[in-house]
């Protein structure tokens, strides 16, 4: 089964690469590299002895993407590409909403003009906004609070329409919430440009003593320390989670949307001192102001990915900082 993995080479994406290979998929990887690193391609080879096809393509540029639908033939498509930072997309708006808006309507003009009906959709628990109630389910009322959250909401309402236009069309959507960890083998893992966004590698490069200390922003949510606290998994767990979700519409096609997460919330503090008590070290840090976009609390309900997808997280947060601190300590 050739799977078309668009941001092959990022941190979700190359997991789930690896894992498709291991299943015996054939994965077939189209990333732009603009968050990414082509050395992927050979630490992915390394740990499963198969290189998979790469195109280095904008997906954007619609006359290139179609090559590539005219090279290859594709049962299924995973869409991770795109640009992902919520602050950033506070700042930069019209950035955002040009890129993961328009290479996801190429995505899917290209699906539906070569016949390609399955698609996995990297979504995000951004579409929640900011819930009145933890944990979160997938019935919740929709409203993004910021313009990256607002493109993944974008998205999953064209999927809805053309789900409902287009019986033979079939989507998993698949809410992440707070990926984390790396492949156990150290070779592949959270690999941000310049200063990370995402809490865990910048815990990393503070450990690392690349950064000198780690900025937490808001200590006044209305949380047990104040802090944020979010729904973190492990990065191995939640690529595992689209296979189960390739496996669903195999089995039963249609429309399914899913939160993958551990049903479990940990602050910002929390995971500082979890990964001080896993890996033996101290990580300094100084509370900022809130972020704008940013929320207090988000952790999920995780019983219909269970029940639909025979699927449940499996790494504890320890393995997370743990993995994740094994992968900082190996990157060249």
């Amino acid at each position: 089964m050739n799977v078309l993995v668009t941001g092959g080479m990022g941190y979700i994406g190359s997991h789930t690469v690896v894992q498709l290979i291991e299943s015996g998929y054939t994965p077939i990887i189209v990333d732009n590299l603009i968050n990414s690193n082509v050395k992927v391609l050979d630490k992915i080879e390394m740990i499963t002895g198969t290189k998979p096809k790469f195109y280095q393509t904008d997906l954007t540029d619609l006359e290139k993407l179609e090559a590539i639908f005219l090279a290859e033939t594709f049962d299924a498509v995973i869409h991770f590409a795109g640009l992902k930072a919520v602050g950033e997309s506070v700042e930069m708006p019209l950035v955002y909403y040009n890129n993961n808006l328009i290479a996801s309507l190429n995505v899917l003009q290209m699906m539906k003009k070569y016949q390609v009906a399955n698609f996995i959709f990297s979504s995000s628990a951004t579409v929640y906004g900011s819930p009145k109630f933890n944990p979160i389910l997938e019935d919740f009322p929709l409203r993004a609070t910021n313009p990256y959250g607002a493109t993944k909401l974008m998205i999953e309402d064209v999927l809805r329409d053309i789900c409902y236009a287009d019986e033979a069309f079939n989507v998993a959507i698949l809410r992440y919430f707070n990926p984390v960890g790396a492949h156990k083998s150290g070779l592949i893992g959270e690999a941000p440009n310049g200063v990370p966004n995402n809490l865990m590698p910048y815990i990393t490069k503070v450990a690392t003593g690349e950064l000198a200390q780690l900025n937490v922003f808001g200590s006044d949510y209305d949380t047990h320390d104040g802090t944020g606290v979010r729904d973190y998994i492990h990065v191995v767990d939640l690529a595992d989670g689209h296979l189960k979700a390739l496996e669903k519409l195999k089995e039963s096609p249609g429309l399914l949307t899913v939160n993958l997460g551990t049903g479990k919330g940990y602050s910002v503090l929390d995971l500082v001192k979890a990964f001080e008590k896993a890996n033996g070290v101290t990580i300094p840090y100084q509370v900022k102001e809130r972020r704008p976009g940013d929320i207090g609390t988000c952790y999920a309900d995780c019983e219909r990915a269970k029940v639909e997808l025979n699927w449940e997280a499996k790494y504890g947060i320890e393995e997370m900082c743990r993995d994740a601190w094994r992968w900082e300590r190996s990157v060249e």
